[in-house]
């Protein structure tokens, strides 16, 4: 894993950090520096879908309960909201005990991950195509659309006409793992000529952040760009990545293959009403979810090479 240099900016002094051990999505505010993750790795990274495992001894026992998760961007209250009735319903679906757990943390949330913790998730792309690839998940349905991020400076700013100009200059984005930033860093293959990461919680902030002058570019999704800047009046993009696939559900091989299409057409058949709708109103999926395969998602764990403890 290569080296990292966190360096937290408050007001009044500049404190640095480096090979730390912790995921940078814990850095909850400063500058975030690391190397990308490099074209090549995304091009070489394939795999094919695995099936899940049948075997009753690999299976979980009636009595034990299957864990649902997502990952911790809201609160532990807002998380039970969303996501409780779905355990419920998957519950009644399968005839054994599923429950939600919020992680509390993102290092928590990958922790368990890393760990194979989790039987069911929802989450980002890149997250469900590193455990088809490392835990042997499988796809089971997904938010329809598809994940499209720009790369973008203030209309006024005529020195940067190229991603690459960035290089060396600050960047308004999310902490990693967060996928847009990991897209962006991805679009700088000399590890000599990198970005500064000025860590921006929120999309709203990492807008604002961008027209005070804090950053020369800032990372959004197109649809959050649109949000607020919609006629592009006061923006110019200089980067947008090809569309990746939205969010999706995974199921781990402690469900077997029947469990895991039961579920799957139990997530389709609620049209994203009823036990979804809390979760369609909060992800933009209230007309309900698509079905998915594995192969959308191949390949985009790689998205992870440069997050500790990933591979």
């Amino acid at each position: 894993m290569p080296q990292r240099t966190f360096v937290v900016v408050p007001v009044l002094f500049t404190l640095s950090l480096f090979t730390s051990p912790l995921t940078a999505a814990d850095a909850r505010s400063g500058t975030y520096v690391t190397a990308q993750v490099r074209a090549d790795s995304l091009r070489q990274a394939s795999f094919a879908p695995r099936e899940a495992p049948n075997s009753a001894a690999q299976a979980l026992t009636a009595s034990d309960a299957l864990v649902f998760t997502a990952p911790p961007r809201e609160s532990a209250e807002e998380g039970a909201r969303r996501f409780g009735p779905v355990a419920a319903h998957l519950s009644e679906v399968l005839g054994r005990k599923v429950i939600y757990r919020h992680p509390g943390t993102w290092g928590a949330y990958q922790a368990e991950m890393l760990k194979g913790n989790y039987d069911l998730v929802f989450d980002a792309p890149h997250f469900n195509g590193w455990r088809i690839e490392r835990l042997g998940h499988n796809v089971l349905a997904k938010v329809p659309g598809d994940y499209t991020y720009t790369i973008f400076t203030r209309k006024d700013n005529a020195r940067v006409q190229d991603i690459k100009q960035l290089a060396g200059h600050k960047i308004c984005a999310h902490a990693p793992p967060h996928l847009g930033t990991l897209v962006m860093w991805n679009q700088f293959d000399n590890p000599a000529r990198q970005p500064t990461i000025i860590v921006t919680s929120g999309y709203k902030q990492v807008y604002e952040a961008l027209m005070a002058g804090r950053c020369e570019a800032g990372v959004l999704s197109v649809k959050h760009l649109k949000k607020y800047d919609p006629d592009n009046i006061h923006t110019r993009v200089v980067f947008k990545n090809r569309p990746l696939p939205q969010q999706a559900f995974s199921a781990g091989p402690r469900l077997t293959a029947d469990e895991q299409a039961r579920v799957g057409s139990a997530l389709l058949a609620l049209a994203g009403k009823g036990p979804l709708q809390a979760m369609g109103e909060a992800y933009g999926f209230s007309a309900g979810l698509v079905g998915a395969r594995n192969d959308e998602y191949a390949g985009l764990g790689a998205y992870l090479k440069n997050e500790w403890g990933y591979y």
